[in-house]
């Protein structure tokens, strides 16, 4: 069960998104492999997105099986050892010597003022490794907005590409000797802003959240 935290981010993010534009399957909830585990199409495992290993593209990826020590794109599904983190499917990205990354070039909606999405470092490798987001070639800082018990919601401001079209790219970075691997889900558009990073007050995001939740939104969301 997702906490209140979570819940009212939902509701924010509902209130704000409109149209995705041209960006398709951003919840990872369109694929339809062959088989349980082991290699799959990448076009029937990640419809839409392009994933690729040291920026080549890949035509096959893994799922529900993980990378013994090679750099991977992997889709986690039920029954596998990793479970996705909403819905029934997420996407790993193992880095190792090489980059991880999945693309797709869409439109990104008028008045856009942010790009929110769920992430969890996988653990057991080193600390401060890093998830790269890009749109185009120029990589945008991410901040953290909400941390639940198995990932959290990041958010980046993209306003400066509102109404153009652009490629989205998630990369897991290169680290020196080990493994770099992040799970992520639910990607987002929103004309809602980030909330500036404070380490004061990241206790009380969840009541920030909670008062403006109760003062602008509306009285249902479709």
């Amino acid at each position: 069960m997702k906490s209140a935290i979570t819940i009212l981010a939902a509701a924010l993010l509902c209130y704000s998104v409109h149209a995705q534009g041209t960006f398709q399957n951003l919840n990872f909830e369109q694929a339809t492999p062959a088989q349980f585990s082991g290699s799959v199409s990448a076009s029937s495992a990640l419809p839409f997105w392009t994933p690729e290993i040291g920026g080549i593209p890949q035509s096959v990826i893994l799922q529900n099986t993980l990378s013994t020590g090679a750099p991977e794109v992997t889709l986690t599904a039920p029954g596998g050892p990793i479970a996705a983190l909403d819905g029934s499917f997420s996407v790993l990205l193992t880095a190792s010597g090489e980059t991880a990354s999945i693309s797709q070039t869409g439109l990104i909606p008028v008045g856009t003022a942010s790009l929110f999405f769920e992430a969890q470092l996988i653990p057991g490798g080193p600390p401060n490794q890093i998830l790269d987001v890009l749109i185009g070639s120029q990589t945008v800082p991410t901040v953290l907005v909400a941390t639940e018990s198995t990932y959290s919601i990041y958010g980046a401001n993209i306003s400066a590409w509102a109404g153009t079209t652009e490629e989205l790219t998630f990369s897991a970075a290169t680290v020196p000797s080990d493994l770099n691997i992040w799970e992520i889900d639910d990607i987002s558009f929103s004309s809602t802003g980030v909330p500036e990073p404070d380490p004061f007050i990241l206790t009380g995001l969840g009541g920030t959240l909670f008062a403006l939740y109760r003062r602008f939104a509306p009285k249902r969301c479709s």
